[in-house]
């Protein structure tokens, strides 16, 4: 009889040990039946992702790919939580934004799960007497209010601190932040606010209301910019350390000032990224605090929003998607609240089923899926742990670029940062033209036919500043052109696609091309005859082999029934009559651009 031992996996003990070695041995013979011989070191580089700030992703992880080691929960370096327990006692702050009076929406909204509100205020939001309608039936001791005010901060924050004399609020039970950042209201609208009515408030929450904060360290700037994970924590940092610097000059120890501190970062669909992020801000923030003579202070508070960037306008159900996993990973990232923002955010002001399925995201994932019962889920995992230390080597990088210029307000004024994120985000929507980025329901998977969904209209944002982007904004601006166009004419641009062969040669760029045109707003015709399309143009699309056999003479042919440009769909080659060659990886932008150009729609 065979005695299984007490202790790992008998299964796995009958296998040899096999090595990093025999495995790229492996990839070169994969990599061989495509035509690429490569072997070692380099048959693994090309199995890897390039991401923003030089880092890679690489396709195979071991215990060899070493990093520092992480800590525990709740103790420096922090990059496992700031706090032992992390959200095991009840998931995440789930925190929902408001920008409008809209009577009764922030009360449903904490009846339904929200643990904490968002509050927008000023000229682009909730004006500042409106406050105590907008918290009308709010138990301020029980739901902390975070402030968002720009210029108005100081008004704001005394009109909430009077809400709280006035309902009876002890001072230890009022909870929330006053949302001073006068670093990032600089960088939405280009005005520089002095600190003194920040530094105030901040003196006051520390002397009178130990569960309020005065500042929020708001990275959404940076990343709404175009700015790269990298770029958005050396952000962060840069004006964390200058609110220290301006809170410790007032009198507050450098443990007082972290205190007053919220720092806020966007959460994206790239799960991975967005929680090595998390875990790396922490890290950081600890050794700022450390430098500065306080580690037992350096235990960062994290705010995650669901990115504004990657929402679409187009087919905005998918938002639900996108903001599920972006939440997914600021939960297992360890931030302490999470704000997903409704669908609908790019079109308007949310109704209420959108924002209700904002807050239930969170619920699910904290009540049914059980993210929040592990602390630090990711930790451990080789590709995290080494991404976190190498994003987070990148963003101290540029923090020490920015601080080189003199801090955050200097790197602001003399176009460092601008300048930086401007050149990120070049780079970003180079891969976002050729679909190397792909947007369902945009670039990939477009659906001409959609109903477009309308909301009321919300408050214009802060701007003077740096720039606001969106992922789907050149595909939209081609969209918005063909809309224009089925508007005053009744019909959208069209495009003939002509495929050649049995199905087996021409499904897939047929399939290719009607994806890609439709990108653009142009509307496929697969079926008839080029005249009866109402296209001015046509698109080939078949195999190598019957292009070689039959490209010029259809593209002759297409010509003659009045097609005016001719495309073929694949690599460029010699093919008589063909103008252009669409294909997997060309600048659809500039392809569907010159196409509307040609088909008269402006």
């Amino acid at each position: 009889m065979t005695v299984l031992p007490d202790d790992g996996l008998p299964l796995a003990a009958e296998f040899p040990e096999t090595t990093h070695e025999q495995w790229r041995h492996l990839v070169s013979g994969v990599l061989r039946k495509s035509g690429r011989e490569l072997s070692g070191e380099a048959a693994e580089d090309a199995l890897s992702t390039a991401l923003e700030d030089g880092l890679r992703t690489r396709p195979l992880y071991t215990a060899h790919h070493s990093s520092p080691d992480a800590g525990f929960p709740g103790f420096a370096p922090f990059v496992r939580g700031g706090s032992a327990a992390g959200t095991l006692a009840g998931g995440w702050d789930v925190r929902q934004r408001h920008a409008t009076t809209e009577a009764g929406a922030a009360l449903a909204d904490l009846e339904n799960g929200v643990g904490s509100l968002w509050l927008v205020v000023g000229d682009d939001g909730i004006p500042v007497p409106s406050l105590g309608q907008v918290l009308d039936g709010v138990y301020l001791d029980l739901a902390p209010v975070v402030l968002d005010a720009g210029r108005d901060v100081e008004p704001a924050a005394r009109e909430l601190l009077r809400l709280f004399e006035e309902r009876g609020v002890a001072h230890e039970a009022a909870r929330g932040n006053l949302g001073g950042d006068p670093l990032g209201h600089e960088a939405r609208t280009g005005e520089a606010l002095d600190h003194t009515a920040v530094t105030r408030l901040a003196l006051l929450c520390a002397r009178t209301y130990p569960g309020l904060r005065a500042l929020t360290v708001d990275a959404l700037p940076y990343h709404e910019a175009g700015g790269s994970a990298a770029q958005e924590l050396g952000c962060s940092l840069a004006t964390g350390l200058a609110n220290l610097r301006e809170l410790t000059a007032a009198g507050l120890t450098v443990g007082q000032a972290c205190a007053q501190m919220e720092f806020r970062y966007a959460a994206t669909a790239d799960q991975f990224l967005t929680i090595a992020k998390l875990r790396a801000a922490r890290r950081l923030w600890a050794r700022v605090a450390e430098v500065c003579g306080a580690p037992e202070a350096g235990a960062q508070v994290q705010h995650a929003v669901t990115s504004p960037v990657m929402m679409t306008r187009r087919d905005p159900w998918v938002n639900m998607l996108r903001t599920t996993i972006a939440t997914l990973a600021a939960g297992a990232g360890g931030a302490d609240s999470v704000t997903v923002l409704p669908f609908d955010h790019a079109l308007g002001l949310p109704d209420a089923f959108a924002r209700r399925i904002a807050r239930n995201t969170s619920t699910i994932l904290v009540e049914e899926s059980h993210l929040s019962r592990v602390i630090d889920p990711a930790g451990g995992s080789w590709y995290v742990e080494k991404l976190t230390d190498e994003l987070a080597h990148a963003g101290w990088e540029f923090f020490q670029r920015i601080e080189k210029e003199g801090g955050q307000a200097a790197a602001l004024r003399s176009g460092l940062v601008r300048e930086a994120l401007a050149a990120t985000w070049a780079e970003r929507s180079a891969k976002l033209a050729r679909r190397r980025e792909p947007v369902t329901g945009v670039s990939e998977f477009p659906h001409l036919d959609e109903r477009p969904v309308e909301r009321r209209p919300a408050p214009e944002p802060p701007a003077g500043g740096l720039p606001r982007v969106r992922r789907d904004e050149a595909f939209e601006a081609l969209r918005a052109r063909s809309d224009a166009h089925l508007a005053a004419t009744g019909a959208r641009p069209r495009i003939f696609l002509a495929a050649l062969g049995p199905a087996a040669a021409h499904t897939a760029r047929l399939t290719f091309a009607s994806n890609l045109f439709q990108a653009g707003g142009i509307e496929p015709v697969t079926d008839g005859a080029f005249e009866d399309s109402g296209a001015t143009e046509a698109c080939l699309c078949s195999s190598d082999a019957l292009y070689e056999e039959r490209a010029a003479e259809v593209a002759g042919a297409l010509r003659e029934a009045g097609a005016g440009h001719v495309s073929l769909a694949g690599r460029p080659g010699e093919y008589p009559g063909v103008d252009a060659f669409v294909f997997a990886g060309c600048d659809a932008v500039a392809v569907l651009g010159a196409a509307l150009d040609r088909m008269g729609v402006s």
